[in-house]
């Protein structure tokens, strides 16, 4: 049975557990957090020393999972739950005996499978273990680079309701996700490194205290090149771009990305028959704050303008991939986006 995160962690905590666990996909934020928590709160640490044992695929003989299935039918010690977990279950190549398991689970056992990866649901087990009333199933996707932003936004907005007195610049989501890309064990530790962190006494995060715990300049990002591209700032804009093509840290693919979805979105607010602030922030999607960004930049740059805008960024994002660009530097390529921009 597939269930959410946050499902699953729900029942957790009110201390209630399946039999069985899969938790399986290539992000593993989530599949890490299901198996600490039963790992750390099924037992309780005297049980934990008897009843509790972690297994590492590639230890089987033969990638074969039926010593784990021995371990799972085997009753506590303690006279409780019992927990077997295994970890790196994607080595496993051989699955029958948690076929045979499925017909007669022992329901005082939690068995965590971790794989780390999409299991092959052309086998047969997958689908029955999928399907199976007492499996809980949950598979993590990776983020896409257009929903890392959201995600940081939503974890800020989750602190917010437990810390009220915390003010954080709508700046710092956008500048995190250019930043850190889609691991979000990396965003996580960087977030609690921004928030823990700050000094005692200090409730605003904004883009010097993300400079100063983090690493990322607060004047050298792509929330600054996009600034200075809206007021026509060209000296700063080609300031910014420089120091892009001269760093490791910010390849120009990667920071084309948040450019081509700004100017695509303008190039649909400048069609919104509805240009109430409320109503463009739903319908570009964006955060309410930023909605004064568009509307700026709208009278710089009119709807055909953006058009061409747009198709400087698709043509710049092929020549960056080989296509009609031999030999052209990135440095070259970002002068020569930002005079197309701003001419």
């Amino acid at each position: 049975m597939t269930k959410k995160f946050n499902d699953i962690l729900s029942d957790l905590k009110a201390g209630t557990y399946a039999p069985i666990y899969i938790l399986c996909g290539e992000e593993p934020y989530y599949a890490d957090r299901v198996y600490e928590f039963i790992a750390e709160n099924a037992l309780d640490p005297m049980a934990r020393e008897f009843d509790q044992q972690v297994v590492y695929g590639r230890d089987l003989q033969g990638a074969d999972i039926s010593p784990v299935i021995s371990a799972a039918r085997g009753y506590a010690m303690m006279g409780g739950r019992k927990v077997v977990i295994v970890r790196e279950a994607q080595v496993v190549k051989k699955w029958d005996a948690l076929d045979a398991y499925l017909s007669a689970i022992m329901e005082q056992t939690v068995l965590v499978i971790c794989y780390n990866g999409k299991p092959d649901k052309r086998q047969g087990i997958w689908k029955r273990v999928q399907d199976h009333p007492q499996v809980v199933w949950l598979q993590s996707d990776k983020l896409r680079d257009y929903e890392v932003e959201r995600w940081i936004s939503s974890y800020i907005a989750d602190f917010k309701t437990r810390h009220p007195e915390v003010t954080i610049d709508p700046k710092v989501a956008p500048l995190l996700a250019d930043h850190l890309g889609t691991d979000l064990s990396a965003i996580v530790g960087a977030l609690e490194k921004l928030i823990d962190g700050r000094p005692e006494g200090v409730n605003t995060i904004d883009a010097a205290l993300v400079e100063r715990n983090i690493g990322i300049s607060k004047d050298y990002n792509i929330m600054e090149l996009q600034a200075a591209l809206i007021r026509g700032d060209i000296v700063k804009a080609n300031r910014i771009a420089q120091y892009f093509a001269s760093s490791k840290d910010h390849p120009m693919i990667k920071e084309m990305a948040p450019l081509f979805s700004f100017f695509s979105n303008l190039l649909m607010y400048h069609y919104l028959p509805n240009k109430s602030q409320a109503n463009v922030a739903k319908e570009l999607g964006i955060n309410p704050y930023f909605v004064k960004d568009y509307e700026m930049a709208a009278k710089r740059y009119p709807a055909g303008k953006a058009f061409l805008i747009v198709g400087y960024l698709r043509d710049t994002d092929a020549r960056l991939k080989g296509i009609n660009n031999p030999s052209a530097k990135d440095a070259d390529l970002w002068k020569e986006l930002i005079y197309k921009i701003m001419h």
